[in-house]
């Protein structure tokens, strides 16, 4: 065997069980076919809050007289805007190709396909070919942006989230279709920026996986910064031509129009990469576009390993992380605890923030819980009113019965560094008294923590 281990793919999920592998003595090779990093830190997680951070910078310059400062005349340059988040996606990949080094990584630059259990072959950019053998092998190829059948992206006129990192130039109006994170980022940046966009999602709330008290703040939010927000509506066509789209809609009551604008953002999910990589001919077993794999990610064929957005479960860099690592360590012999995916938190980092864990109030009754619920608003946060980001809340479920913390959810300013505690929390399976007698420095945002703890509670001292 060339090496122990061969990792096809180097996103979060490949080149962190890489390195993985290499800290416990595998000899081990990945193979990319485009840049080391994958889709996170080229195309997605990091060139994306770049982007963010820029239209931050802007909405407050357009603020700035609310902290009594003046600023005239603040323009953004859209092309610097880009040019800066590839840039950070350019030094992210080279840290990258330097971890590779440092453990001693072998990458191989070409596109991989199972030949057979430890076995792959490799094209080069040219069409060489070579095969290399493995004693294990993981995919961990990613996913790609979600078509609708009747709503086929062009690269011009329909975009996938790539393009809309890099557009040439910034459109004047915009239609973004689903509302989940990759749509919400994206229309808060463009709207932030000064493009007029309308945001269309087919479920009853943006954000449709979210508490709904969460949904409906950040749709408010969003409305209030001028976008304009289409809920329980379906994008039934869009119409391209010299001049842009139009994109006809019809909502879930039978009214339909129409919306001219320049581009279309299409957002609706992504899709697993798992064609012409040979499972088929290895006989991998796949299942609604997924490939199958068990608490280890280990497939039906021995020796044949699965990470991140092309198996079942959430399609999130640090889940594939999280997985690569779980994976390695049980290929090496060890016996790593299974990852708890219900205990996975998720992120959207439009503004306000939303981060979420665990539950939402109808799941938990749904699922027979008795219910202590405490909400803590930013309004009554010193810290928050010192920020100027006084919108959105913290949101904390419990169980009545034994104080278990079921869910944690959260919109406002900075929320995605505060869910972690909660993940925490969950995982040491700590009780909401215990969290409430948790003393949180002041003043600070994470207060809101341990008052809508007390909330749930009737303990709360600051409402």
């Amino acid at each position: 065997m060339d090496f122990d281990l061969i990792l096809l793919g180097s996103g979060p999920g490949g080149y962190v069980a890489a390195i993985r592998a290499s800290q416990l003595g595998l000899k081990t090779a990945i193979v990319e076919r485009e840049s080391l990093g994958g889709i996170c830190l080229n195309w997605g997680c990091i060139p994306t809050k770049a982007l963010l951070k820029s239209a931050q910078v802007f909405d407050y310059l357009n603020h700035a007289g609310d902290y009594g400062i003046t600023v005239k005349d603040a323009s953004a340059d859209f092309g610097g805007v880009v040019s800066r988040s590839r840039s950070v996606a350019e030094a992210m990949s080279k840290g990258v190709e330097f971890l590779m080094k440092k453990n001693k990584i072998e990458v191989i630059m070409g596109s991989g396909k199972l030949l057979a259990a430890g076995k792959l072959e490799v094209t080069d950019a040219k069409g060489g070919k070579k095969e290399v053998t493995a004693k294990s092998i993981i995919v961990a190829t990613g996913a790609r942006s979600r078509e609708l059948p009747h709503i086929k992206q062009d690269g011009k006129n329909i975009i996938g989230y790539r393009e809309a990192m890099t557009l040439p130039k910034q459109p004047k109006s915009m239609v973004v279709m689903g509302s989940g994170a990759i749509g919400s980022e994206f229309a808060y940046f463009y709207q932030t920026m000064g493009t007029e966009v309308t945001l269309i999602e087919f479920m009853d709330n943006v954000v449709p996986v979210e508490d709904e008290e969460v949904s409906k703040q950040l749709g408010r939010s969003f409305k209030k910064s001028g976008m304009k927000v289409m809920t329980g509506t379906e994008v039934t066509e869009v119409k391209t031509g010299a001049k842009g789209c139009k994109v006809s809609w019809k909502d879930k009551k039978g009214k339909e129009g129409t919306i001219d604008c320049d581009i279309v953002l299409s957002a609706v999910g992504v899709i697993s990469n798992i064609e012409g990589i040979g499972l088929e001919d290895v006989g991998v077993a796949t299942d609604k576009g997924k490939i199958m794999v068990n608490d280890h990610y280990e497939t039906n064929i021995p020796g044949v390993f699965a990470i991140g957005d092309c198996v079942p479960g959430q399609a999130l860099a640090h889940v594939a992380s999280a997985e690569g690592i779980i994976c390695v360590e049980k290929i090496v012999g060890q016996n790593p605890e299974p990852l708890d995916y219900g205990n996975i938190p998720g992120c959207t980092y439009c503004s306000p923030e939303v981060a979420s864990v665990g539950m939402t109030e109808k799941a938990a009754k749904e699922a027979g819980y008795e219910l202590k619920v405490g909400k803590f608003p930013f309004s009554a946060s010193g810290k928050a009113k010192a920020a100027g980001h006084a919108d959105g809340f913290v949101k904390l479920i419990f169980d009545a019965k034994y104080g278990e913390l079921l869910g944690g959810h959260m919109i406002g300013y900075n929320v995605t560094e505060l869910i972690a505690e909660i993940v925490a929390v969950r995982k040491l399976e700590t009780t909401g008294h215990e969290l409430i007698k948790t003393v949180h420095p002041h003043p600070t945002m994470s207060e809101a923590v341990m008052e809508a703890a007390a909330a749930a509670y009737d303990e709360v001292i600051h409402l």
